[in-house]
């Protein structure tokens, strides 16, 4: 960060990250003594404690819209936004629920397991164990009250606790160092929603067409030569999906996408040309619409051969490109080579 800051000479530099990434010893140990602003959130146990009775984050503050600005004495100078998603509280109610249920009944049959008349499952380690293999793969432990003997299995779910995670579905809490002059609320919540776009990077270099995973490589040197030449890969895919944008399965309109927004905190919408672009298969101007990997495919038919007859000079015979082809290479400002 000091090496950009110096060559590029920046003036200010902002980190987003994740709430495990820009914690409070990250920001303590780090980010503050080098003068780096910061937009992070905040984890679910902190917001259950800004949500609690006399707490500074009341429901009533979505009434009629769905952020807004909170102040705490337990985070002086910071900027706290409270979010809301109305579609992510209805997901996340529908995923407890359907993981609720899931796990009762597989507790349900443990409890048949205990009551069966042959070889019936006792002991009271062996039930647990049991369980605990049941929780482990759900999440839900913190619903339920267990009671286990070694002959039986009894549970209830734990109303309270449920309501009360419930009644917190759909929120999330922006936490940031960035004064309010020059940094809108609305700005910093895209700023931390635009993650999604390094999360998608992360994800296209250890996975399709990079593989910067295994490394095969033993030498310092060598693996960070192997990172670095798959970041520059990742740099030139990045810019041709960006002008290939128009032939691809990819909103190529972004500035009618943000237009049908309501607001920072909803859900992001595609353009109307982007909707046509899928529904049809085509693009505007009746060319087939591809992924980037089928469009290189069809890009690699583009050929240039070597012909010999006899002992005379081989000439050279350059496939004909089709319209696909052809627009693809308008779009990248390239020339195909005659």
């Amino acid at each position: 960060m000091r090496k950009l800051r110096l060559r590029f000479r920046l003036k200010r530099i902002v980190l987003v990250g994740d709430r495990g990434m820009i914690t409070q010893a990250r920001i303590d140990a780090d980010l503050e003594p080098a003068g780096f602003d910061w937009i992070t959130a905040l984890r679910a146990p902190t917001i259950q404690a800004l949500a609690a009775e006399g707490g500074p984050l009341q429901l009533s503050l979505f009434d009629e819209r769905d952020m807004a600005e909170i102040a705490s004495d337990d985070y002086p100078g910071e900027r706290l936004i409270v979010c809301r998603n109305p579609e992510l509280a209805a997901e996340r109610t529908r995923k407890r629920a359907e993981l609720i249920a899931a796990t009762e009944k597989a507790l349900a049959k443990i409890h048949a397991m205990t009551e069966r008349k042959s070889h019936p499952l006792h002991g009271k380690d062996k039930i647990a164990l049991k369980v605990g293999a049941v929780l482990d793969r759900r999440p839900m432990a913190k619903h339920f009250e267990l009671a286990i003997t070694d002959t039986s299995l009894a549970w209830s779910r734990k109303a309270e606790a449920i309501a009360a995670e419930a009644a917190l579905d759909g929120i999330y809490v922006i936490r940031s160092n960035l004064p309010e002059d020059g940094f809108p609320t609305a700005a910093i919540v895209l700023a931390y929603k635009g993650l999604s776009h390094a999360e998608r990077g992360f994800r296209d270099i250890k996975s399709g067409d990079l593989d910067v995973r295994p490394i095969h490589h033993r030498r310092a040197h060598r693996v960070r030569a192997h990172v670095f030449l798959c970041m520059l890969a990742y740099y030139v895919i990045w810019h041709m999906k960006r002008d290939l944008a128009p032939m691809l399965f990819k909103d190529d309109d972004p500035a009618a996408a943000a237009a049908q927004r309501s607001s920072p905190v909803a859900k992001a919408k595609v353009s109307p040309a982007a909707r046509r672009k899928a529904a049809r298969k085509r693009t505007e101007d009746g060319q087939p619409v591809h992924s980037f990997r089928t469009l290189l495919q069809d890009l690699a038919n583009l050929t240039r051969n070597s012909v010999r007859f006899g002992d005379a000079h081989p000439p050279i015979i350059l496939a004909r490109p089709t319209p696909s082809q052809t627009r693809a290479f308008e779009l990248l400002n390239l020339k195909i080579a005659a």
